[in-house]
């Protein structure tokens, strides 16, 4: 076990601490639920801005991101260069809307427009969403903190769910924002102190790291070829705009926020400020993940031991010292890309700046999962108890209620993210459980906004067969070879672009075929008079 250096611990500690005592202060302010979902409206854009830019600097962006970079190329970073677009369109469409429909459930107005089952069926899927996203940031930072730590994986997302539950609950939305606001800073530069440490352990610097990047094809953002069978430049360009118009649009993590500034303008703005904030800061981490690999390199002797440790997870704990050497011979680097940047933390990071390094990825980890419980506990209150149990609550005790729920879904996430342990990539899993149930709330979403005339009955139909592509497209590839020719052939991240299209243009065909056939009886009365 690593025994980190006592100033390191002091560091973290006072982070925890201070994070915590964010959450008393705040809730002295912590009343009524309109201060708990919505800050009261009192939220300076700017903030608001640099706190959805830290939700989307996760512990994924942290670990996952360097780790693509690590085994393959810069291909995942067309997914924030598709952000600018859905940005437009959510600040001038999807923010005015839901500013005028003061609603602070994302999906009230869709029992509005379709009934009570589209509104459930957005909230499961939501529900279900953020469960994965807390998972996975869970097990990203159990990940890099037992490489550091050599504390078990269990025992650090169980501390760290404790701490994130405890500020969560007792601050609200404006702890939440206002502790992003400072764990933004954090994390950005940690960022910065990881990439000058690499840099300086690669003799020759920068240049010999472009030069076995541009060796390797590490810089490339895939081939531009209409392909959508593998992650070409166009699939997660889609995958992207699609799953950031979800983001902006239908994610209740950032439709809440919306609510906490003084107007829609302001609220337009710090959608804006996040794109450019997030995208150069994404793209510094597919450059550390091009430095690592040029560092590791130029040391392979350490690739090996991070191998080892891959292989030895993997398998049982009797398996033999053959077993675990023939297994390491088939590793490739996808397959330890995670693991490459706490391997380098653990052997490279210099006693006194580790502790800033931990608690930056703390932070990423922290801030979206403290979000993600948030807003979850908002919409078990607003769409299922408030709907379906009691509509008549109390303040006082629909407070104790989001109280509660916070907690629960805290604890969901926590058991998640257990139960994730030993997956091979930390990012291309959030990937395809986000576009997996993403697919169907933004297909009907844009469905009920753009097509006036589609229907209850419509959109029902739409969604159901939406659902059914989803569930072919994610679980066909498990087929036997007898039925290969039934499996899906695109690449998974086609998903939530294909079931959204699915659902949005199968209703407007069913609504155009019905209102022909209406046409055609009115018609046919007229004649038969």
């Amino acid at each position: 076990m690593k025994n980190l250096p006592l100033f390191d611990l002091a560091v973290i500690a006072a982070y925890l601490v201070a994070m915590v005592l964010v959450g008393v202060y705040f809730s002295r302010k912590n009343n009524d639920t309109d201060q708990f979902t919505k800050a009261s409206g009192k939220i300076p854009g700017w903030a608001l801005g640099m706190s959805i830019y830290a939700t989307f600097l996760s512990s994924n962006t942290f670990l996952g991101v360097p780790g693509k970079a690590f085994g393959g190329n810069w291909n995942s970073f067309v997914f924030s260069l598709s952000m600018p677009l859905a940005a437009y369109v959510a600040s001038r469409f999807f923010v005015p809307f839901y500013r005028q429909t003061g609603e602070i459930s994302a999906y009230t107005h869709l029992e509005h427009r379709f009934g009570p089952w589209a509104r459930t069926y957005a909230v499961a899927c939501f529900l279900l969403t953020q469960l994965a996203r807390m998972g996975s940031i869970f097990l990203g930072i159990a990940i890099s903190l037992q490489a550091l730590t050599g504390y078990s994986m269990q025992m650090i997302m169980i501390v760290m769910g404790v701490c994130i539950i405890i500020y969560t609950v007792m601050g609200g939305m404006e702890a939440v924002i206002w502790t992003e606001v400072v764990q933004a800073f954090i994390k950005t530069f940690g960022a910065l102190l990881i990439l000058y440490l690499i840099v300086d352990s690669v003799p020759g610097g920068v240049s010999k790291i472009v030069d076995i990047g541009a060796a390797h094809d590490k810089f490339s953002l895939g081939t531009f070829s209409p392909d959508f069978v593998q992650s070409s430049f166009w699939v997660v360009l889609l995958y992207g705009f699609f799953i950031n118009l979800n983001n902006f649009g239908m994610d209740q993590n950032y439709i809440q926020r919306y609510h906490t500034t003084s107007s829609a303008k302001e609220a337009a703005n710090s959608l804006w400020l996040c794109v450019w904030l997030y995208v150069p800061a994404s793209l510094l981490f597919f450059v550390i993940g091009s430095c690592l690999f040029a560092y590791y390199q130029v040391h392979p002797e350490f690739i090996e031991a991070i191998k080892q440790k891959v292989a030895m997870d993997r398998l049982p704990a009797t398996a033999s010292a053959a077993e675990v050497s023939q297994l390491m011979a088939t590793l490739k680097p996808v397959d330890y890309g995670d693991k490459v940047m706490p391997h380098f933390m653990v052997t490279k990071v210099p006693a006194g700046l580790m502790g800033l390094i931990i608690s930056a990825i703390l932070s990423a980890a922290m801030s979206t999962i403290s979000s993600g419980m948030n807003a979850s506990a908002t919409v078990f209150t607003e769409d299922i108890y408030k709907r379906y149990i009691n509509a008549d609550i109390s303040d006082k005790k629909l407070l104790r209620l989001l109280h509660l729920t916070t907690v629960v879904v805290g604890l969901l996430g926590l058991g998640t993210g257990l139960a994730m342990i030993g997956v091979k990539s930390i990012l291309d899993t959030w990937w395809t459980l986000s576009g997996i149930f993403a697919a169907g709330m933004l297909g009907l979403f844009l469905l009920g906004l753009i097509s006036r005339r589609t229907n209850s009955h419509e959109a029902l139909t739409a969604t159901c067969i939406g659902v059914l592509v989803i569930v072919w497209m994610t679980f066909s590839g498990s087929l036997p070879d007898q039925f290969s020719y039934l499996r899906n052939p695109l690449h998974s991240n086609m998903i939530i672009v294909i079931g959204t299209l699915t659902i949005f243009l199968v209703g407007l065909l069913v609504t155009k075929s019905k209102g022909r056939s209406s046409e055609q009886i009115k018609k046919e009365v007229i004649v038969n008079g």
